[in-house]
């Protein structure tokens, strides 16, 4: 079931994230030299270059006071790095138009170069302090991992589990939409996998207190990185016996059952949608979850 589903957005990384030369700091300090790639950004958005692919520049283009992640190697075997903003995520990053033009022209591998530099440079403009003493941190092991010199605690990348699912009842499949999504813009319920919870309890409880909808059988399809900030998008999908909504109106604005010959039509209506809804865009994992429901 899983191979059945197509490549997703954000997935694909080309380059070699060496975590035996993260672990060598000597190893990693004769990467850093004139062949050496530094991806250029601003803050935390892409800047492209004259064919509209991502922008890349020396270590010299960067400031020398920077802390530097190491991305990993290219195929040629070229070290990458990122530099670390002053200033982490401060919003939502679809009101960036850049964000926007990444998700829609950026190849597929590149896009999931940015997504993975994206994230990992979030982290660490969110992470300078110590969770345990408030103490400053320092990167270790090319920038996966934040070492504190005051307590010796040791602080990683995170990355938060969120599950996103298909509920299905009588071949229509369940979808919804929350109060910041525009008009006619339906997707699979999502929500976090709370700490204690399996990923099937999670769809579970979701489903339950977003719809008022109690499933079974959930099986898992598909997942994709999400770095708006730094998600893991958990695709499933599920069953309902009852069809009846009770909806969490601070959670969801809509929700309602799509038949079959709607997507359908939605999905064939491309950018536009129906006069009902609009179909998930290409680079979010709903697309391919319905799609795949379509499909199967």
């Amino acid at each position: 079931m899983v191979s059945s589903v197509p490549a997703i957005a954000f997935t694909g990384s080309p380059l070699d994230r060496a975590d035996q030369i993260r672990v060598d700091p000597d190893q990693l300090a004769g990467l850093m030299n004139f062949r050496a790639r530094l991806l250029i950004m601003e803050g935390l958005e892409p800047v492209f270059d004259d064919l509209g692919e991502l922008q890349w520049g020396t270590l010299a283009d960067c400031d020398p006071e920077a802390e530097l992640c190491f991305l990993g190697l290219d195929p040629d075997g070229k070290a990458c790095f990122a530099a670390v903003p002053d200033v982490g995520a401060t919003g939502p990053a679809y009101a960036n138009p850049q964000i926007w033009q990444a998700m829609q022209l950026l190849s597929p591998d590149q896009l999931a170069l940015y997504g993975g530099a994206r994230s990992l440079v979030d982290w660490h403009a969110r992470h300078r302090f110590c969770a345990r003493c408030g103490a400053d941190t320092k990167p270790t092991k090319g920038g996966w991992q934040r070492d504190c010199p005051t307590c010796n605690a040791q602080h990683f990348p995170r990355t938060d589990p969120v599950t996103i699912m298909l509920v299905e009842h009588d071949d229509k499949l369940l979808l919804g939409r929350q109060p910041r999504f525009p008009k006619r813009v339906f997707s699979a319920l999502a929500g976090f996998v709370e700490p204690g919870e399996s990923i099937e309890e999670a769809v579970a409880r979701e489903v339950w207190e977003e719809a008022g909808v109690r499933v079974r059988d959930v099986t898992y399809l598909a997942s994709q990185p999400w770095p708006f900030p730094s998600q893991l998008m958990i695709g499933c999908h599920s069953y309902a016996d009852d069809p009846e909504l009770t909806l969490d109106e601070t959670e969801i604005e809509e929700a309602r059952w799509f038949s079959r010959e709607e997507l359908e039509i939605a999905r064939a209506a491309g950018d536009a949608g129906t006069e009902e809804i609009i179909f998930p865009r290409s680079f979010a994992i709903a697309h391919h979850l319905v799609t795949w429901w379509l499909d199967k």
